[in-house]
Parts: C-alpha cells; structure tokens; sequence
C-alpha cells in the first residue's frame, strides 16, 4: 500500500484537476465572479474533506468517478463558507491559505457572491449525477447534505459562534456549536463517501458515523490549539484570531494541556470506531491521525 504522505499528495493533486473542470472558467461571461470562484478554491487547502470522502468511498467500494463528485461539491462548500467566514461582517479577515482573502482581492459584493454560487455548485453537482446505486439512496445523500450545510449544520454553527463573542459558555455549549460549523460538513464528506458504495448495515453505518464525529470536533479542537501555538506564516491565515476577537475555543475553556488530550482522546476512539472494517479503513485511520498531529 503506497504511503500515507503519497496518497494524500496524490488525492490533492487528483482533486485540484476535477475541481479546475468542474468550476465554470474565467473565460465564461461573468468572468470576474467566475475568477473569484476559482480563486477561492484553487491552489491551496489541505483538501481533508475530499479525501475523507474519497477514503469513505475505498471503505464502500464505490466508483472513483462518483465519489469524486461528492468529494468536489464539499469541497465547493467548504470554499463558499470560507469566503463567507472571512468578510467583514463576520470573522473580517485579510488572510487565507496565505494569500489575501477574496473579499480583499476581488471586492465585499463579488466574494459574496462567489460563495453563493459555490454553494448552488455543489448542489447542482451532486444532483446532475447518478451517485449512488438507488434513488432513495441518492435522495439521502443530498438531504444529509443540505441538513449539514444548513442552520442544523455549518450555518447555524456560524450563528451560534458570532452570538457568543465576548460571552461564557459551558463545554458543552462549546461541543454543540463545533458539532455544526466545522463538524457536520466533515460528517456529511465522509457518510456521503460511504452512500456512493455498496449498502452498510445500521452497525456498520453507525460506527462510521461516530467516526465521523469524533473527527469532526477533533478537527476544531486541533484548530483552537494551534491558533494558540503556530503562526501566521504556517498557518496561512491569522494567527491568534479567536484569542483576540475573545471567542469562545476549547483552549480558553480546557486550557492547552487538556485541549491536547481531549484530541486524542476523540483520535482513538475514532481509530476504534472503524477498526472492525480492518484494511479497508486504512485510509480513514491515517486522516484521523493527520487531522489530529498536523501542525498546520
């Protein structure tokens, strides 16, 4: 089996390829809102959600040329909500992937927009093509889908994240909020993933899930410390910003030590999670681990 390091270079590779085809072109009237959608999605990015889509689907062996939609329309959602997250109304960001944010190299109305258009991409992409083996399989996927993009998901944890700036809140307040804006679209990569694939039994479907999960809010546990620990240049966006905007993170609630052992602790029991699924998990193992020890 090719190395963990070389899988992932290729699928990023692989995925900035389907990607740049599925994007409308630059030369496509309007070419500047188009630009700005290629701009925010191209050329940077860790592509953790493809990939854990794409390792999902190895697990269900589904068809590379399915899951490669679905990889590419949570990749587009991903792309809006940090085009969104970035303007001014909301987190007023100048730095993203190490490059200036697309409201500062466009313009506040044409990033807007973008991010809107991404997000009617992804819905366009994973309702235009035959993803999964039966209708009432694909109907689910896309419903999961919405539910994660929406006020029950990515959206709501927005809300609820902007709502408690400068407040207190409990562990668990913290939990649910994380859960929605950077947990159900994680979610929703890897179970949409799985649906492009031969069918799973409710206990295989739910030890999936709770991998799911635990990944998810690892995933926002890892960000809080390394806010905390990198730096700008590493990260590619600004170091420090939830410390300074006074948000609410698993640092500021746990302290540092403690924010580091809850996420390895949610590392193995994800690990356990999938370990029943023995070789075809791998994949799904090594993103754990990665989300988890990376330093960027």
């Amino acid at each position: 089996m090719v190395a963990f390091q070389d899988w992932a270079r290729e699928q990023a590779g692989y995925m900035e390829g389907v990607l740049a085809e599925l994007l409308p072109s630059r030369d496509t009237v309007p070419h500047r809102l188009h630009g700005a959608m290629r701009y925010a999605t191209l050329g940077g990015g860790k592509r953790v959600r493809p990939m854990l889509a794409l390792a999902a689907g190895e697990l269900t062996h589904a068809s590379r040329d399915r899951v490669k939609i679905v990889a590419a329309a949570v990749e587009a959602i991903h792309a809006y909500s940090l085009i969104h997250d970035d303007l001014p109304c909301m987190d007023d960001d100048v730095l993203r992937r190490g490059r200036p944010t697309c409201h500062i190299e466009f313009d506040e109305a044409t990033a807007l927009l973008a991010g809107d258009a991404l997000q009617a991409l992804a819905f366009q992409l994973v309702s235009a093509h035959t993803l999964c083996d039966s209708a009432n399989a694909q109907v689910e996927l896309i419903r999961l889908f919405a539910e994660a993009c929406g006020s029950r998901g990515m959206a709501g944890g927005q809300a609820i994240d902007l709502a408690n700036v400068d407040r207190q809140i409990s562990l668990p307040e913290l939990e649910h909020m994380h859960m929605l804006k950077t947990g159900a679209l994680i979610r929703a990569s890897v179970l949409m993933g799985a649906l492009c694939g031969k069918p799973l039994s409710d206990a295989e479907r739910g030890r999936l899930d709770h991998y799911a999960k635990c990944v998810g809010l690892a995933f926002q546990v890892v960000d809080d410390v390394l806010d905390c620990e990198s730096n700008t240049e590493k990260l590619g966006k600004t170091a420090g910003k939830d410390l300074n905007a006074n948000k609410p993170t698993y640092v500021s609630l746990m302290g540092l030590t403690q924010a580091k052992a809850f996420a390895a602790e949610l590392l193995e029991d994800a690990v356990a999670s999938v370990a029943p699924f023995g070789a075809s998990a791998t994949r799904l193992t090594e993103l754990a681990q990665f989300i988890v020890r990376r330093d960027h």
